[in-house]
């Protein structure tokens, strides 16, 4: 619609762009409410969380349900830590989980970087063979890998938890990797070797630099997938002073099912790191989904 027909409309019909106006309005209210309804229907799980990790045990078992406790007890964090080491227990899921992301984010974008880059023979081939992958259930290969382990000395270490993720990384991280820098221009990558930049220059100085988004995007998605792990940390240790907060957790559930509201108050304890990550890297990792996907 050119301006001459717009003046035309509005000249013919003073009311057209108003009632437009206002259908714009209706349907963005329309839109936010469904977004509201949804969104609360999300988040009632962690809302009773919440409220019952505040609540006396009489509470807990109250009929009718007791939302709001009165009074709050926040003492019940206090005695979690006192009733089961919380503490080693997030001490170890640190080391295991930022060793283990550092690796991911490092080798899937080398790996990345070579597939979208690099020119070599069979990589077509090889990156379809990669992602073929994706189709292989995990429990297919659970056993044959615990024997590996188990052969090489590494069952009750950390080490089947964080060197795994020094080999590649992933396969999705890789392909969320290759589809980012795959939208990278080429003349950057040509200028830099025409300045006498190697592989590694442009990778570690034009290309990491430009693909901030999806870097924090694959950092994100690997804390929360270690953060959160329990079968493997269930297969491959044994002494509990090596257990990651999801062994305490079940290793409490067991001590203490008879006390949800300690048991409520360790989930969000342990939920806690994972909230503060999304709300600080929120804006990259929605970029990073954004970005990776607009080219082939």
């Amino acid at each position: 619609m050119n301006q001459e027909q717009t003046i035309a409309i509005a000249k013919a019909n003073p009311g057209f762009f108003q009632s437009r106006s206002k259908r714009k309005q209706l349907g963005r209210m329309f839109a936010y409410a469904a977004l509201i309804t949804f969104s609360s229907i999300f988040i009632i799980p962690f809302a009773w969380t919440l409220s019952a990790s505040l609540k006396s045990l009489m509470e807990i078992y109250a009929i009718p349900h007791v939302w709001i406790p009165n009074p709050p007890l926040w003492q019940n964090y206090i005695e979690i830590f006192k009733k089961v080491p919380l503490h080693k227990f997030f001490g170890n899921t640190i080391i295991v989980t930022v060793l283990s992301v550092f690796g991911q984010v490092t080798s899937a974008s080398l790996v990345g970087f070579a597939f979208a880059r690099l020119r070599w023979p069979g990589r077509n081939f090889l990156f379809v063979v990669l992602l073929s992958t994706m189709m292989l259930p995990g429990q297919v290969t659970m056993i044959p890998i615990y024997l590996l382990f188990e052969k090489i000395g590494w069952i009750n270490t950390w080490l089947p938890l964080i060197v795994p993720s020094y080999f590649g990384g992933g396969v999705f991280n890789i392909f969320l990797l290759r589809q980012f820098f795959k939208t990278i221009p080429l003349e950057l990558e040509d200028a830099a070797r025409i300045d006498g930049c190697s592989n590694f220059r442009i990778f570690w100085q034009i290309m990491v630099p430009l693909a901030k988004p999806a870097i924090a995007t694959i950092a994100v998605l690997s804390f929360v997938g270690h953060w959160n792990d329990f079968i493997s940390p269930l297969i491959y240790l044994h002494s509990y002073r090596l257990f990651p907060i999801s062994l305490g957790i079940n290793m409490f559930k067991g001590a203490y099912s008879i006390f949800p509201h300690y048991l409520m108050a360790a989930s969000v304890v342990a939920l806690v790191p994972i909230l503060i990550l999304f709300f600080f890297a929120q804006k990259y990792f929605v970029k990073g989904i954004i970005l990776s996907g607009i080219k082939g």
